[in-house]
């Protein structure tokens, strides 16, 4: 959708930028690597823009490991996470934890023995608290590549952003179509400031088309046109490759 074409003021946009930990992964190399999501090139062949611009991802190698949002790694990759994580627990165990601390640590000792990542520990509020001073690897999303995946990239790269928690809004036609990377949960509001701090500050509206009905009706004129077009408030939680337009006061 086309935003309001003015020459906005003050600061930049704040953007969304994931951080991504590659593993073992020589076919893909460290830095801002294009999202090369086939949903955008389908709204760029629908929709008429000037360019064409991929949300970007932060791809790190093994010295980002601890300030990674997620890890994209092999197999054996990812035992080792476990591993590490494992010792870590062992180590901990051994400096006689308090006893929350220490019956935290032994479920999540029993987790690791049985290979399964700290993600999936299901910790309660008093649990987490007892150990989030810890930094575990696999706490983080960890995505393991196919051997098949290897040899496509950029589909891997898509996946691992997706189950990584993050996702992607659009806005199209006129100067740019271009997805928007953001953090799965983002509000509406939120969304409006990835783009310019000014669109944030006089938000009234999202209008929003999604993703499905955009491509069912064949484009945005015809998805209007079709009575998909909602009007949703600051508080609306975005969903992946929305259509958004902001109204906003100038």
């Amino acid at each position: 959708m086309r935003r309001t074409t003015r020459a906005l003021q003050g600061p930049p946009p704040v953007f969304f930028v994931m951080k991504l930990c590659l593993l073992g992964l020589p076919e893909i190399k460290p830095g801002k690597i294009n999202i090369k999501d086939p949903r955008l090139d389908e709204a760029d062949r629908l929709v008429e823009a000037k360019k064409k611009t991929y949300a970007q991802v932060d791809a790190v190698g093994e010295e980002g490991l601890a300030t990674a949002e997620a890890v994209l790694t092999t197999v054996e990759g990812r035992a080792d996470l476990i591993l590490r994580d494992l010792e870590l627990v062992e180590t901990r165990l051994s400096r006689g934890p308090a006893e929350m601390e220490a019956r935290v640590l032994e479920k999540l000792r029993g987790l690791l023995e049985a290979e399964t990542l700290l993600s999936q520990a299901g910790l309660t509020a008093e649990e987490w608290e007892a150990v989030h001073a810890h930094q575990f690897l696999t706490l983080k999303p960890v995505i393991v590549a196919g051997e098949a995946e290897k040899n496509d990239p950029d589909a891997l790269i898509v996946r691992a952003v997706r189950e990584g928690g993050y996702i992607s809004f659009l806005t199209v036609g006129g100067k740019e179509n271009r997805a928007w990377l953001i953090r799965q949960g983002t509000t509406a509001w939120e969304a409006a400031g990835v783009i310019h701090s000014d669109i944030q500050k006089g938000f009234i509206r999202a209008e929003i088309i999604s993703y499905a009905d955009f491509i069912e009706a064949g484009g945005e004129t015809e998805a209007k046109r079709a009575g998909k077009l909602r009007l949703e408030t600051k508080t609306y939680v975005m969903q992946d490759y929305d259509l958004v337009n902001f109204r906003f006061n100038k």
